[in-house]
């Protein structure tokens, strides 16, 4: 389900070979609550028990953190 995840970094992430898993594969972050940058730490655990249709934002964006429904995202004009 969608949640809110802020990301401040403004460049591409560079893998190499020990960004590879012990299975030989590249997990990419897909939850966006990974600690581990755009590779995936298993935090998407965290959001098993997600609702379908709801919006959650999970405090700090961490997974650990304490996780509310929102009612969804307002975005400003820059």
């Amino acid at each position: 389900m969608p949640r809110e995840v802020r990301h401040e970094a403004r460049s591409p992430e560079v893998f190499d070979s020990s960004d590879l898993g012990e299975d030989g594969q590249l997990y990419i972050c897909r939850c966006g609550l990974s600690s581990n940058g755009a590779l995936c730490d298993g935090s998407h655990n965290a959001t098993a028990d997600e609702e379908d249709g709801v919006v959650y934002k999970y405090e700090k964006d961490d997974a650990d953190g304490s996780r509310r429904p929102i009612e969804g995202f307002e975005f400003e004009d820059e």
